[in-house]
């Protein structure tokens, strides 16, 4: 395993102070754990505070805690829900400075095996070995997939239970196809793909393709990384020297700024992953390059205008002919400081657990069940009926070369980030200066050129490189 995790302590409470001090908290949306609530003490009623995204799987999670988990435990939840950004920012200040604001914290496999090596969540690991023989069979933790337990280990332990798992897939609107008269491939081309959403633009005025365009490390440049990773480009080399300033990593960026100006939506910079699902799922683009997790959303027809008409293509290939997708989980996980440790462990079993993937099912829809972390899920005949988009899914994250994502060697693993803990405070802000291209303030060579400094400064702040 490449990951070397060089984190700053200082640094880090730096950053929480700052990000403490700038921030501003609506009533709705005020950091719980300020009551003498959140506590384990005799007699007092256990108020389990979880920190949350505010998307469509998430929502689900709060209406079956109140009508399922509270009811069957006694145990209350309550949720501060945030947009993506917001969530990092809250739950990154509160784990650094200890406050325990929050018993249970969203994160995603780039997170927990750094604060694992901080401490700031607490190991799962020995919680699962006490559980009864009954409970573990009912849990089944080897049937969730081996590549989600392994990003989501530290030291030989788990350090959280991923709540539902992704790659990333191509979305396009078959009507539309039909109706320019064009036909996708399994697995396209960037290339081909550019030349399709060009099209379409040209001919019916409608966007051929929402991309991200909102900065933020796990906002827009999850898809940018993954499209550099194609491209041939990388963050750096084996010897740790900066490549943004690459002509592979050069050419993946003009295409994506090229392809957002030519052919993609309107005020690309505000577009995260919410919004453009938004995009997709009311027929205003042909097609989305996104995670997989939007399969189900986007064919439910209660969500979705255009479910029954979406198609479903591999993550787009160019210089790497490998899967190019991401590999990423919204993970579980339970704040060092909480009090309330034992309950937050039951919320966080049930959660991840076959028998919620099954409540789901059953209640919203098949093919609306949490995707990507189980082998049962997959191999479940309602959800293959419910799911259309299954098979490819499931291939999508087992062929995911987590630990080699770049076409050449890299000193990295992540195939949508890369598994440094600078590399929050990087991808911010890289994203920042792409952003700034795709609104035209400044030309993408300009971008990368302080994108490239970006890099050299965090490699040799982070002890990589001399």
């Amino acid at each position: 395993m490449k990951k070397k995790f060089g984190l700053l302590w200082a640094a880090l409470i730096t950053l929480a102070i700052i990000v403490v001090g700038c921030s501003s908290t609506s009533p709705d949306e005020s950091v719980a754990g300020e009551d003498e609530s959140n506590n384990d003490n005799e007699g007092e009623e256990k108020v389990l505070k979880v920190a949350t995204v505010n998307n469509p799987d998430m929502k689900i999670m709060q209406e079956l805690t109140k009508e399922h988990f509270e009811k069957d435990t006694g145990i209350e939840v309550e949720f501060v829900v945030l947009p993506e950004n917001d969530l990092r920012k809250k739950v990154t200040e509160d784990v650094a400075l200890g406050a325990g604001a929050f018993d249970i914290v969203t994160i995603s496999t780039y997170d927990t095996p750094i604060w694992a090596k901080n401490e700031w969540i607490e190991p799962i690991s020995p919680r699962l070995d006490d559980m009864s023989e009954d409970e573990k069979e009912a849990y089944d933790l080897e049937d969730i997939f081996p590549t989600m337990r392994d990003a989501l280990t530290y030291d030989d332990s788990l350090y959280a239970l991923p709540f539902y798992g992704e790659s990333t897939m191509l979305y396009y609107n078959k009507e539309i196809f039909e109706e320019v008269g064009l036909e996708m491939p399994k697995h396209p081309t960037w290339e081909e793909v550019g030349d399709m959403a060009r099209t379409i633009k040209e001919e019916t005025g409608t966007p051929g393709i929402v991309l991200r365009g909102l900065p933020g490390w796990g906002e827009m440049m999850a898809p940018v990384t993954t499209m550099i990773n194609a491209f041939g480009g990388s963050y750096y080399d084996e010897d740790w020297n900066a490549m943004l300033d690459s002509e592979e990593t050069k050419n993946a960026v003009n295409f994506y700024v090229d392809l957002l100006h030519d052919a993609g939506q309107p005020g690309a910079t505000s577009t995260g992953y919410t919004e453009a699902l938004t995009i997709m799922s009311t027929g205003k683009a042909a097609m989305w390059y996104d995670a997989t997790v939007a399969a189900g959303t986007l064919n439910n027809p209660d969500d979705s205008s255009v479910a029954g008409k979406i198609g479903y293509a591999f993550a787009p290939t160019q210089v790497k002919e490998e899967n190019t997708g991401g590999l990423y989980a919204w993970s579980l996980a339970i704040e060092s400081a909480s009090k309330n440790k034992d309950a937050a462990f039951e919320f966080i079993k049930w959660s991840t657990s076959q028998e919620y993937v099954e409540l789901v099912g059953e209640e919203k829809g098949w093919g609306l069940a949490p995707s990507g972390t189980r082998i049962s899920t997959y191999e479940n005949p309602k959800y293959k009926e419910a799911a259309p988009f299954a098979d490819m899914v499931l291939e999508s994250i087992q062929s995911v070369d987590y630990d080699n994502p770049a076409v050449d060697p890299v000193p990295y693993v992540g195939a949508q980030y890369v598994a440094i803990p600078e590399f929050q405070s990087l991808g911010t802000e890289v994203s920042q200066q792409i952003a700034a291209a795709i609104s035209g303030d400044k030309s993408v060579d300009e971008a990368l050129k302080q994108a490239q400094k970006l890099a050299e400064d965090a490699a040799k702040e982070g002890g990589y490189k001399e």
